[in-house]
């Protein structure tokens, strides 16, 4: 039987004692709730932090939705349809314990949709009814 490290067996208690379980790359192993995945952000992650802003919860879940790129824009926002502006702006006004799901659209696909203004993508919030 092969001895373990004690760094080892701390990591792997610390482990346990969170609930980590299988591996952090996609699939079921990711520890997401279903219906998430990285371009959504679904009800089940947003209830645990209800006090938080949809920033906040953006910075903390997906950063990447936010992360700035050199010469494109910030992604734009949109609110159950209706354009409010550039995310990193307007997600600061929006509680999270307000929020059914946000979805994140790539530029490419957001310029398809919504015109040039939008390389830097879209956030979709489709708020509690």
């Amino acid at each position: 039987m092969r001895a373990h490290s004690p760094r080892s067996v701390v990591l792997l208690a610390l482990a346990l004692a969170l609930g980590v379980t299988g591996c952090a790359s996609g699939g079921g192993g990711s520890g997401r709730p279903a219906g998430a995945t990285s371009n959504r952000i679904v009800r089940a992650e947003l209830e645990a932090f209800p006090q938080m802003t949809a920033s906040d919860v953006v910075q903390r879940l997906r950063s990447s939705w936010l992360r700035p790129r050199i010469n494109i824009p910030s992604a734009m926002l949109y609110v159950d349809g209706a354009r409010r502006g550039r995310a990193n702006a307007e997600l600061v006004y929006i509680l999270a314990s307000q929020i059914e799901q946000m979805e994140f659209m790539s530029g490419t696909d957001a310029t398809t949709r919504y015109g040039s203004d939008h390389q830097g993508g879209a956030i979709l919030v489709t708020m509690l009814r």
